[in-house]
């Protein structure tokens, strides 16, 4: 659930599975003749861990020759009576292994290790596997074990118990995160599956094996609280070439069996490796085009267009999105706009020739010639992708609206508020808010800018809160999982709401939108210290709750863009407008949001 530069992380799984620590063992010991269900036990932690055994014996049920996680799972095809214990389990063997294939029985032996993917130090749970092996194949050509079914009926409804699971007794039949704990490294399938996380750049989708849990209209689980977990999400990955992977949108379904071991990753946890994927089945799901403002109402709208430069090959999708999908918006808030050459890490700041360039290709595409405005940060000290120097930008149409510049706005001096003819005005405009706090050390600072529509006037400031890059993730082993990026996104939120509230103080009915990537959630507590006390609220909180997302991570539909007003704008239309986070071709991770009122 974070910011680009996170999420561009998130989908490295296969190559990140195997470069942290494992748990800290005692010395190991040994043990001969063991099974694989005494390996794993009925704990998430091997009672065998740290010890070496000999003779362990199983069926290959799939071999991994890429990435760093190389290896094959092997599967005991007599199971115990005791549901708790796994059947599976991984043998790493660092290269790519030989003389081995699916079907084969071996007899194993080596060393039992608890891996972290991620390190300890990233919550992760931790992945059973024998390390140092060595292996002998016995017979070919075997059947594998039946594969234990993962469906609606098998996933518990509650996610999992409280505090520190490691130590924890599994209970497969009450939490779902047992449920899957108890398979790690075992032959699964699911079954004509619907896809809740699109197709990505790194060969993995999501899907869901609870058709009705949290469904939106266009296909998607939607995740409207931290104590309503999506149960049936499982990663999907494949054994086979990458270009035989789907290219799957939310919403298609897999249909038949997808089958192959279950696997457990440092960013998709419980991952269903396939031996055999289900066929794609396209449900046709179109992006959306919001409804064209009127005559008296002013379109506002924010995009977070993803680390956009010059060198970029995304501006004529764009500036279609923003002309046909978006319909021309008045104003438009935009964030990781970089500079003028992207990611070349040499000191320039400017992004003139990459706004110039969206501007040009929006005219191209049939719309109006907008005019920008926005604020160069200092050199590295706004976070985002090294070298590039995001930051936020307006554009505006100036056919319909008019921008109120006051000049001494730079990377480094606050805006403050003022009173001009009575009404709250801006001391710079465009001006930073706050820009030197601690609370937006290497992020971005909020942009404010003052405007006029049919003689009204609306501040409006554009916002890119710090991601939830460093929080620990859903399947972590502390539930609940720690936050700690939180905490910078809670003084940015206080900052921006104090700054409201100057304005709001100036003047109670003054026209205030607060909008951007607010990085979070529209029911967390940064949305709340936002809001405030009859300061601001979240428009987006006016959808149907089904109906509240703006970006998917996970497979799951949630909100991190947001739109907030203050209290005199009291009738208005709001649009999540779904063109990006659901599609296996997206140009951004994130949809726009546009918000639509007479001021």
């Amino acid at each position: 659930m974070p910011s680009k530069s996170s999420s561009r992380l998130a989908a490295l799984t296969v190559a990140a599975v195997c470069t942290a620590a494992p748990l800290a063992l005692p010395a190991p010991a040994h043990a001969d003749s063991v099974r694989i269900h005494d390996l794993q036990g009925t704990t998430r932690i091997s009672p065998y861990a740290g010890q070496q055994v000999t003779g362990v014996t199983g069926i290959v049920t799939g071999v991994r020759t890429y990435g760093s996680s190389r290896g094959f799972w092997i599967q005991d095809p007599d199971p115990d009576a005791d549901p708790a214990t796994s059947e599976g389990i991984f043998v790493f063997t660092s290269s790519t292994p030989k003389g081995v294939a699916v079907g084969d029985a071996v007899t194993v032996s080596g060393t039992v290790t608890e891996y972290v993917p991620g390190g300890t130090a990233s919550g992760n749970q931790s992945v059973t596997e024998i390390t140092r092996p060595a292996f002998t194949v016995t017979s070919s050509g075997n059947p594998l074990p039946a594969p234990t079914v993962i469906d609606a009926r098998s996933v518990p409804s509650a996610y999992t118990a409280n505090g520190s699971l490691n130590a924890l007794p599994l209970r497969p039949g009450t939490y779902a995160l047992d449920h899957y704990e108890s398979l790690e490294g075992m032959n699964v399938q699911v079954r004509d599956t619907r896809v809740v996380g699109a197709t990505d750049p790194y060969t993995e989708l999501w899907v869901t094996v609870k058709p009705w849990e949290h469904r939106n209209r266009r296909g998607g689980t939607v995740y409207g609280s931290y104590d309503s977990q999506n149960t049936g999400r499982v990663q999907i990955q494949s054994l086979g070439p990458a270009a035989d992977f789907p290219d799957a949108n939310v919403g298609d379904r897999l249909t038949g069996p997808t089958t192959g071991p279950l696997d457990f990753n440092q960013y998709g946890g419980y991952t269903l490796v396939a031996r055999e994927l289900g066929t794609l089945e396209s449900r046709g799901l179109q992006r959306e085009t919001t409804r064209r403002q009127s005559k008296h109402e002013l379109a506002v709208a924010t995009y977070n267009v993803e680390n956009l430069d010059p060198g970029d090959s995304t501006f004529a999708a764009h500036a279609d999105a923003i002309v046909n999908n978006l319909r021309s918006p008045d104003i438009v808030s935009l964030e990781e706009i970089q500079d003028n050459n992207g990611s070349t890490d040499d000191g320039t700041v400017a992004a003139d020739q990459t706004l110039t360039r969206l501007v040009d290709a929006i005219e191209a595409a049939g719309g109006p010639r907008y005019e920008w405005r926005a604020i160069d940060p200092a050199d590295k000290a706004d976070g985002g992708e090294p070298g590039g120097n995001i930051r936020q930008a307006f554009l505006f149409n100036p056919e319909r609206v008019s921008f109120v510049d006051r000049p001494g706005g730079d990377a480094t001096t606050p805006v403050g508020v003022t009173k001009v003819r009575g009404k709250a005005a801006l001391t710079h405009s465009p001006g930073r808010v706050d820009p030197t706090s601690a609370a937006f050390t290497d992020s971005r600072k909020p942009l404010a800018g003052e405007f006029t529509f049919r003689g009204r006037t609306v501040i409006v400031i554009a916002n890119h809160f710090s991601s939830k890059g460093g929080d620990q993730s859903l399947t972590s082993h502390n539930q609940p999982p720690a936050r700690s990026s939180e905490t910078q996104r809670h003084l940015q939120a206080k900052a921006v709401h104090d700054f409201t509230a100057k304005i709001l103080k100036t003047q109670k009915n003054a026209n205030v939108i607060a909008l951007g990537d607010i990085n979070d959630f529209e029911f967390s507590e940064t949305t709340r210290i936002l809001e405030g006390e009859n300061t601001l609220w979240s428009a987006i909180k006016s959808l149907p709750r089904s109906e509240r997302y703006s970006y998917v991570y996970q497979g799951n539909s949630q909100v991190l863009d947001q739109i907030l007003i203050s209290p005199s704008i009291r009738s208005f239309s709001y649009d999540s407008v779904h063109i990006n986070a659901e599609f296996h071709d997206q140009i951004s991770d994130h949809d726009p949001q546009i918000l639509r009122f007479r001021p």
